[in-house]
This record gives structure tokens, sequence and C-alpha cells, in this order.
């Protein structure tokens, strides 16, 4: 996500951060490449204009030209004007104080619309019974592949009856289906085209006056570049937004509808679509997505993520290995499990705030092979020998090596491994007094390091 950027902001951060002192001079050529840095992200240029002009109302200021540190203080403002441009504070989906709740998803073809209906249903699913309804009756199997989406996540589903070609007598009869099956949240997948046309236009407006929506979510991908914009002005305003969800956003290395949908239309982006997996979806915080841009990682996003990936029993366990100074390759595994978790390697360390790090991915040879293959070696122990490792003498490594599939010189590493780790949880041990549980997985720095990790 935003990798070009990224990389860019932190060229130009790291040529400022060598000077004592900023001139005038400097400021202005720190801006262009901002600005170039914004353009080639595919940032709207109207958009590009206003925040490069903040920046330099800004920056040329007497505070920051006779700061001790200009380059922090320029780094500060760049930070707070992305903040400004996509959003000061986070905008939670609206809940109807009389249910149900109805959320109008509409979008353009291919935008992951029907993907995003689930995924905010089982977001939703916590604390409300949503219901998700096919209201795209044109596009061959979309009514299908909702029902599937759906089943899959465990979140009931309604339909058009055999023939039915009306979508709009579709929403209307899901307002009766969801009070029978006590359900309280209505989310209306509707059509999309290649393109926008007045059709479509005419049958969202008839679906909206039929069903009165709490919310009207534009779905866009945000592979599409500027013309993300122009879709985004034209559903505002036929339809009246109440927000825009971003997809594809894992797979995006611009990311320039982020920094300009918000910016262009007025409309807050609620969330992120950042995966294929029906959890992929999160709350889109400016501040923290501008941490990302800027090169400040997100920790606050990772830790949800750990979180999210760390069961009550897990952590219950870590902290008695803690109080007792005790770590085992049980717990090694559990560790290496609960990383797996958390999803791609590569994505996991961009959220960690190492400066330079989207350079330094780039040129790492990240093997996610390895980890599976360690956990098939941890796995091809005697319950006896992963609590007591120092028995592991060379007969049984070749035992396990031969059980795993690798090779005793892999074992050997694994091993190597664990004292290592063991020597960081006691470490880590002495630092929480033993009283502690775990907000990481204390584990994952000494994985990542060395030939002995996962980076080869």
């Amino acid at each position: 996500m935003f990798d070009s950027l990224k990389e860019r902001f932190e060229n130009i951060f790291a040529g400022l951060r060598g000077k004592g002192k900023l001139s005038e001079e400097d400021i202005n050529l720190a801006l262009r490449e901002v600005r170039r840095a914004l353009l080639e992200a595919d940032v709207n240029y109207k958009v590009v204009k206003d925040v490069v002009e903040a920046i330099r109302t800004r920056a040329t200021g007497q505070q920051v030209l006779e700061s001790i540190t200009p380059s922090q203080l320029i780094f500060t403002i760049v930070y707070e004007e992305l903040i400004k441009i996509m959003g000061e504070a986070p905008a939670p989906l609206v809940i109807s104080p009389k249910p149900p709740t109805v959320y109008m998803m509409v979008g353009l073809q291919g935008s992951g619309k029907t993907t995003t209906t689930v995924k905010i249903a089982r977001r939703m699913s916590k604390g409300h019974k949503p219901l998700v309804v096919a209201c795209d009756l044109r596009r061959p199997a979309a009514v299908d592949q909702l029902r599937v989406l759906a089943e899959k996540a465990n979140i009931p589903f309604f339909g058009p009856e055999a023939g039915e070609t009306d979508p709009v007598a579709v929403a209307r009869r899901s307002r009766a289906y969801a009070e029978s099956h006590l359900c309280d949240m209505i989310l209306l997948d509707t059509a999309g085209r290649l393109q926008m046309d007045d059709e479509l236009m005419r049958e969202l407006e008839s679906m909206k006056e039929a069903t009165a929506p709490t919310e009207i979510l534009l779905v866009v991908d945000s592979m599409t570049g500027q013309e993300a914009v122009n879709v985004a002005g034209t559903f505002h305003e036929r339809l009246g937004l109440t927000g825009v969800v971003l997809t594809k956003l894992d797979g995006d290395a611009r990311g320039g509808p982020s920094l300009a949908v918000r910016a262009s239309t007025g409309v807050p982006i609620k969330l992120a679509g950042c995966g294929e997996k029906t959890e992929d979806l999160e709350v889109f915080d400016a501040r923290r997505m501008a941490q990302r841009i800027i090169g400040m990682g997100d920790m606050e996003g990772l830790l949800e993520k750990v979180q999210s990936a760390t069961s009550d029993a897990d952590i219950e366990r870590m902290t008695e290995s803690l109080k007792k100074n005790r770590f085992t390759l049980e717990d090694m595994l559990m560790q290496l499990q609960q990383i797996k978790k958390l999803g791609p390697l590569e994505k996991v360390l961009e959220m960690l705030p190492i400066p330079g790090a989207s350079k330094a991915l780039k040129n790492a040879d990240i093997d996610p092979k390895r980890m599976k293959q360690t956990e098939a070696i941890i796995l091809s122990m005697t319950l006896k020998e992963r609590r007591n490792p120092e028995i592991i003498k060379g007969s049984r490594r070749k035992r396990i090596a031969q059980g795993s599939g690798t090779s005793v010189q892999m074992v050997n590493q694994v091993l190597a491994q664990y004292e290592q780790m063991k020597g960081m949880m006691k470490t880590f041990g002495k630092m929480s007094g033993g009283k502690g549980g775990f907000k990481m997985p204390p584990g994952m720095g000494g994985m990542m390091k060395g030939k002995r990790g996962f980076f080869r």
C-alpha cells in the first residue's frame, strides 16, 4: 500500500534531515518533490495544488525558517496536511435508532461492491444481525456470488424470486423478511456498470426513494486512479453519498484516490478493504493512513491485528510461561501460528515504524515457506521433545528431519533459533516482572534475524 509514495516521501525527508537550517530554496525544492510524488500517486491535480500551497504557506513561515530542527517541522506539516485532505477523524457507520438500519451499496462494476457488502455485514454481525440483499439482477451470477459469500460468512441472505427482474421490488420485500427473521440491519448490493449511465442512476434513485437508506456507501477501487474522483462526484450529485469505502488497498502501489476522494467531494472515507478475506476490512483512519504514507508505520493497526489473532488462552499460557521463566518449543510453535494469522509478513513489516523500510523490504528475501518448514519441524517432535529440547540429540534430529521432510541442518537451525528466542523471552520476563501478558508476539524480532530466521 502506497509503496511508491512512501518511498518518495522517505527520500524527501532524508534530504532535508541533513540540513541544519532550511532556506526558501530548500523548501521550494522539497515542495516540488512533494508535488511530483502526489501526482505520480495519481492524486487529482486540483487536490495536489491545494495541498502543496497549504504546505508552502506553513513551511515558509518564520517559525520554520528559524527553527533548530526545521526538517522535523516540515515533516510534521506534511503529516498534518495529509490528515486534513483525507479527513480529520474516523467517520463510523451510522446506526439507525429505529431498526432496521439500511446500507445501500453503490459503485461501478468490478469495484469489489459485492465482496465489500459481505465484509461490512460480517463486521457488523458482532453486535447486530445483518441481512444481505441481492439487488444486482443485471450481472450474470451476481445473485449466486452474494449468496455463496454470505453462506461462507454465516450471514443471512435474501434474493429475488425465480424470474424476478425488478431490484426495487426485491429491496422493498427485504424489509418484511428482515423483520420476520429478527434482522436489524439490511445491506443492499445494487447493480453496477462498467461506466455510469442515466439508466443506472434512475434505478438507484428509485431504490433510494423506496428504502430510505441510513447510509449510501460508494465502493471505490483504489486502483482506478483519478477517475475515482469523477465517479464519486457523479454518484454524490445524483444520490447524496454519506460515505466511501476504498477497496484493494493491499494491491495498490499509488493510493491516489484515498488522498483525493474526500478532498474533492467532502464525503468521508469510512472503511478500507485491505485483502480478499471477509475479515480484511478496517475503519479508515486518516491519521494512521498518513503515518503509513510518510513512513511512520502503523503500530496501532499492528496491535489490533495481534489482538484479533491471539486468544485469551494463548495469552494466559504465555503469561504463565513468563511467570515461571520458562519457554519451550511448544511456546515457539504457538508464536509461529500467531504470526501466520497476521497475514503476509511483508504487510506486517510495513506497519513497523522503521525508516527506509519500504526500500529494505524490496531487497529482502522474505520466505514464508521457511515458516511452514519450521512449523513442520516442531510438529514432528514428540511432546516430550518439545517440552525438553535439550534431549534432542543426533538420532532424534535425524528422525525429526525425516518426519518433517527437511534436513538435519534445518532442524539444527530451528533449535538454534529457539535458543535465541529463549534468551529474548528470559529478558522480556525480567522486564515485565513476570506479571504482564504480551501485546505482540515477542519472538517476532528473533524470527526475522539473520540466516536463522525467515529472511534468507
